[in-house]
């Protein structure tokens, strides 16, 4: 388990790469977290008006959680953009990478986060 409160998306990837690292996990799989990670730290900076999200992660049997909280009481829809659309496809890649992703209102924000089960 761990818990960060931190700006540095370079610091939150590499723990969350060496956890899962440590534990065996395929390259591929942990290349997929990390950058759903990137995702959910990049929308709580960009949506969420939060420049340090809490970022929190455990591993349960072969089960990966990851959440990353903001401050923002706006909850998060997934888009549709069009195809020359700069941004707006983040959630849709967060969707593609995992398993499961949901969205937790907090008693101050929220906490959007993410599943990856291990195929080792």
């Amino acid at each position: 388990m761990c818990t960060r409160n931190s700006p540095s998306l370079t610091l939150s990837r590499q723990a969350l790469r060496n956890a899962l690292t440590r534990n065996g996990w395929n390259p591929d799989t942990i290349f997929n977290a990390e950058l759903a990670l990137a995702e959910l730290i990049v929308n709580a900076w960009r949506h969420g008006n939060t420049t340090s999200p809490v970022v929190y992660f455990s591993l349960l049997g072969i089960t990966l959680h990851v959440e990353v909280s903001d401050e923002s009481d706006a909850l998060p829809e997934p888009r549709t953009p069009s195809d020359l659309a700069e941004s707006g496809r983040g959630l849709q890649l967060v969707q593609g990478l995992t398993h499961r992703w949901g969205v937790d209102p907090q008693k101050r924000g929220k906490s959007v986060w993410y599943e990856l089960d291990s195929v080792a």
